[in-house]
């Protein structure tokens, strides 16, 4: 029985697991953040592309 209290007492003061959390956490928000940066620029280009598209006129040969 103290073999199991002195492993669950080990596991607990080890830092690996919360800091394998919040470096999951941090990943998670990263990907949040590119994700919506990458769709912005990506309407952002499209609405330009469509613009300068439409003002153009093409030539007639």
């Amino acid at each position: 029985m103290t073999r199991i209290a002195k492993t669950l007492v080990s596991f607990l003061k080890k830092e690996d697991g919360p800091t394998a959390v919040e470096y999951a956490v941090m990943l998670a928000l990263i990907i949040v953040v590119c994700i919506a940066a990458v769709t912005t620029l990506g309407s952002n280009a499209n609405s330009t592309f469509s613009f300068v598209g439409s003002a153009i006129k093409p030539t007639a040969s």
